[in-house]
C-alpha cells in the first residue's frame, strides 16, 4: 500500500478545496492533543491564513512533511471529524489509532526511521515559517556583509574583484543543504556504547543513556545503528564499514556516538586496562575523512564523544586578586598556491567535523547509575527544544552553558571543521 505522507500528497488538492472551516479547526485541536503539532504550528496555520483554503493547504503540508507516521494520525483525525470527506477522498483508516504508542522499530536498511507521534511532539518540530525565515536571514546576513565589503574599496580593481565575490557568495548558501524531500533521504548514524569490560568497572546507567541518544536521534530523521560491548579492533571495523554504507551518498549528513570509559587520547575497549585496548580519537576522523568515505564528503560529520578523559576534577579555588598575563599572539603567514591548466582539484582531507567531548581534555565525566550521565541527558534536553531554530554549534554552546553551576564538568567543541551553519530542520 501507498505510504500515507504518499497518500495525503494525492489528495492535497481536493482536500484544500473541498474541507470545511470547522473540520480545519476540529483538525488542529486533535493534532494538538495528540502532540503531532505544536502550539506554534497550530498558530502559524490559524493565524498566518485567513482564508480557509490557505489553512488547509499549510496544515496537510505541515503534517504531511513529518513523515508517514503522522499523516497516519491527521487520515484517522480526518475519518473522525468528517468521515464522508475522507471516504470522497479515499482515505482509509490506518491501523494505528491516533494516540496509540510507537509501532516497532522498522527494519534494518529502512530508510524512515520510527518515529511516533509522541516523538515528533518530544523534539520541537520546525515549522515551514522558521525554515524560510532562518534561509532568508542567512542570505541576507551575506548580501549585507559582502555588500560592505565592496563599498568600501577604494581601488576600482578591489571594487570588481569584491562585486564578484558578493555574486559568488550569494549563490553559494551559508548553511548546510538538507535533501528534500524527507522520505527520500536515507540519514544513518552510529552509536557505540560499552558498559561491560574485563578488566574495568562496569558503566552502570549507561543503558539511559543509549535509549535517551537513540530517541534524540530517530526523532531528528536518523536509522541509528547501535553497537554495544566492542574491543577498540571491533569498533575500528565497525566504524569502516559505516563509512563505506550506500546509504549515505543520499544523506546529508551523519551523527557518529562513541560512549565509554576513556583516556586523555581514546575511548576504551571492552579488554583495556586503562591503558591497553584504546581507540584513539584521531582514528573517528581517518575513517570518516574525505579520502575515506567519499560519499559524505562537504556534508556534515557530528561526533558526541561520552568517556572520561583522564582523572582530574574540573574544577579549582580560584583568587581574582592577581590578573594573569596576557599571552603573546603571533600571526601564522598564508601562502597561496594557484593551479592552472589541471584537470584535478585538492581539497581538504579532513573537513566538516563538528565533535562535542563530554569534558575537558584530563578530566573526569560524570553519570549517574539510575539517570545516565550528566552529558547526555542536557545533551538531549538541548537538542529537543533548541534544533528548530539553531544551528549545531549554537547548541554545542547551549550545551556547555548548561554546565555553569557545575563545577566539575565542561564539555568541549574540538577539531572542528564545519565550513557552514548546521541546521537540523527536525520535521522538515
Amino acid at each position: 500500500s501507498c505510504p500515507t505522507d504518499q497518500e495525503l500528497l494525492r489528495v492535497r488538492a481536493d482536500f484544500v478545496s473541498r474541507v470545511r472551516k470547522a473540520v480545519v479547526s476540529n483538525l488542529l485541536d486533535e493534532l494538538l492533543a495528540h502532540r503531532v503539532l505544536n502550539q506554534a504550528e497550530v498558530d502559524e496555520v490559524q493565524e498566518g491564513n485567513p482564508v480557509t483554503t490557505d489553512k488547509a493547504r499549510s496544515l496537510i503540508d505541515t503534517v504531511r512533511l513529518k513523515g508517514p507516521r503522522a499523516s497516519a494520525v491527521f487520515i484517522d483525525s480526518l475519518r473522525k471529524h468528517d468521515c464522508n470527506l475522507a471516504e470522497q477522498l479515499g482515505l482509509r483508516a490506518h491501523a494505528e489509532p491516533p494516540g496509540a504508542p510507537p509501532a516497532a522499530p522498522s527494519a534494518a536498511g529502512s530508510s524512515d526511521p520510527p518515529v511516533s507521534s509522541q516523538d515528533l511532539q518530544w523534539i520541537q518540530q520546525c515549522p515551514l515559517s522558521e525554515y524560510q525565515r532562518i534561509k532568508e536571514a542567512e542570505g541576507n546576513e551575506v548580501l549585507w556583509s559582502m555588500s560592505r565589503a565592496r563599498s568600501s574599496g577604494r581601488c576600482p580593481r578591489a571594487r570588481e574583484m569584491c562585486i564578484g565575490l558578493v555574486h559568488h557568495l550569494i549563490l553559494s548558501s551559508q548553511i548546510y543543504d538538507i535533501y528534500q524531500p524527507r522520505e527520500k533521504r536515507t540519514r544513518r548514524a552510529l552509536l557505540i556504547c560499552n558498559t561491560k569490560f574485563e578488566h574495568l568497572s562496569q558503566r552502570d546507567g549507561a543503558e539511559v543513556d543509549v535509549k535517551e541518544m537513540t530517541k534524540l536521534l530517530e526523532g531528528l530523521g536518523y536509522n541509528v545503528e547501535c553497537h554495544e560491548d566492542k574491543t577498540s579492533q571491533e569498533m575500528t571495523a565497525v566504524m569502516k564499514k559505516f563509512a563505506d554504507h550506500k546509504d549515505h551518498l543520499t544523506s546529508d549528513s551523519t551523527f557518529l556516538v562513541f560512549m565509554s570509559h576513556g583516556i586523555s587520547t581514546g575511548i576504551c575497549g571492552t579488554k583495556s586496562n586503562g591503558t591497553t585496548d584504546i581507540l584513539s580519537f584521531s582514528t573517528i576522523y581517518e575513517n570518516f575523512n574525505n579520502k575515506h568515505c567519499r560519499a559524505l564528503m562537504g556534508k556534515p560529520k557530528v561526533v558526541i564523544i561520552q568517556c572520561c578523559r583522564g582523572d582530574n576534577i574540573g574544577s579549582v579555588l580560584i583568587c581574582d586578586s592577581i590578573d594573569p598575563e596576557m599571552p603573546t599572539s603571533t600571526l601564522d603567514g598564508l601562502r597561496c598556491v594557484r593551479r592552472q591548466g589541471l584537470k584535478i582539484r585538492e581539497a581538504h582531507l579532513e573537513s566538516d567535523f563538528a565533535t562535542l567531548y563530554s569534558s575537558t581534555p584530563d578530566t573526569v565525566s560524570w553519570r549517574s547509575p539510575t539517570e545516565g550521565s550528566v552529558f547526555i541527558q542536557r545533551l538531549v534536553e538541548q537538542f529537543r527544544n533548541h534544533a528548530f531554530n539553531s544551528d549545531l554549534q549554537e547548541m554545542f554552546r547551549k550545551v556547555q552553558r548548561s554546565f555553569k553551576n557545575f563545577p566539575r564538568q565542561l564539555p568541549t567543541q574540538e577539531r572542528t571543521t564545519m565550513l557552514k551553519k548546521f541546521y537540523l530542520f527536525p520535521g522538515l
